[in-house]
């Protein structure tokens, strides 16, 4: 009897085209930068993007992947709001938030998501991930 090959878990956040070119260029610009999904008020509803080292990753903050080289952290509130979806950061016309270092570029960021299927969150809970 052979062993069904379990999935593997798929991305917790991936990104678009359009958010991987304005992310080098804003990584030429600063050096590493790092993505922090908060909730909070004001900016809270769109990912910042802080150079790596401006901005304190919290202990209980977690980390959904790398795009791009550039880690994505969600504060554990909203974690547990968007489990059960895969993030996928996008590009859109518009100002980016105030600390944001897209701010002044004529664009920002902004999360778009889908629903993981029951064996994508499957595969996400049997690794540890949610």
């Amino acid at each position: 009897m052979h062993a069904v090959p379990r999935a593997s878990p798929p991305p917790q956040v991936t990104a678009t085209p359009a958010a991987l070119a304005l992310l080098a260029r804003l990584q030429a610009r600063h050096g590493p930068v790092l993505f922090h999904q908060s909730g909070g008020c004001c900016d809270g509803s769109s990912p910042m993007c802080y150079p790596v080292g401006d901005f304190i990753v919290g202990d209980r903050d977690v980390r959904l992947g790398e795009i791009g080289g550039a880690g994505v952290y969600i504060s554990p509130s909203q974690f547990e709001y968007w489990k059960h979806t895969q993030l996928i950061i996008d590009v859109v016309p518009g100002r980016g938030g105030m600390f944001s270092l897209e701010n002044g570029e004529g664009v920002r960021f902004l999360v778009r998501s889908r629903l993981f299927t029951d064996e994508e969150f499957a595969a996400l809970a049997e690794a540890g991930r949610v």
